[in-house]
């Protein structure tokens, strides 16, 4: 078994972020997404949608999707629960990990995918996307924050990967220019919070 990974990218980091609050080691094979490497042979024999991370099984079978890779790994190491214990809370985590992806990582990765020059050539660029998304994005955040100011937890009151979705895409946006209002108070705490999280360091 091994990882196909690419450190820059949030959606691997959401992968690598899990195993490390499972304890879990699995061997990770790098993939050089700045030389568009996942979107080449041989690796498209892997994944033919060129995304990042891919899951190799010992028999040869790739999974993609970082959340798919995620609930894998959840099934085979029940401990801790990160995606819940009960149909209930599998469910309500579910939901808002989802939350996350669609209301919160998809608009702010939009709009840094539409402003960059990394992703010239690789995408067809709609720069009247860039401000609408990065809307899109805050908005979400702002309520995000009122949430946060009821629970310790994006899902409620334990971690979960809905958390760790939020906090890849947050650390990403800084990363590339795309940063939340300070002034979201909750929304800051608990961002600190994660920080402090050893998986953090994935």
């Amino acid at each position: 078994m091994k990882l196909y990974d690419a450190a820059i990218a949030p959606n691997p980091r959401r992968v690598r972020m899990f195993l490390a609050e499972k304890g879990v080691e699995v061997p990770l094979e790098p993939v050089d997404i700045t030389k568009a490497e996942n979107r080449q042979e041989p690796f498209l024999e892997k994944n033919p949608m060129g995304t990042i991370p891919v899951l190799e099984l010992d028999d040869g079978t790739n999974l993609a999707e970082s959340l798919v890779i995620c609930e894998y790994f959840e099934d085979l190491y029940p401990e801790p629960p990160l995606i819940g214990r009960t149909p209930e809370e599998r469910a309500k985590i579910r939901m808002w990990e989802r939350r996350m992806e669609l209301e919160v990582m998809f608009p702010m990765l939009s709009a840094f995918r539409h402003s960059t020059d990394f992703f010239k050539g690789r995408i067809t660029q709609i720069p009247e996307y860039v401000e609408p998304s990065r809307n899109a994005a805050a908005k979400r955040l702002a309520w995000l924050n009122d949430v946060l100011g009821k629970h310790d937890y994006v899902a409620g009151d334990e971690f979960s990967i809905a958390d760790i979705t939020l906090f890849c895409t947050l650390d990403f946006g800084a990363m590339v220019g795309e940063n939340y209002d300070p002034g979201l108070t909750n929304l800051a705490r608990w961002h600190a919070a994660m920080k402090e999280r050893p998986s953090a360091a994935a």
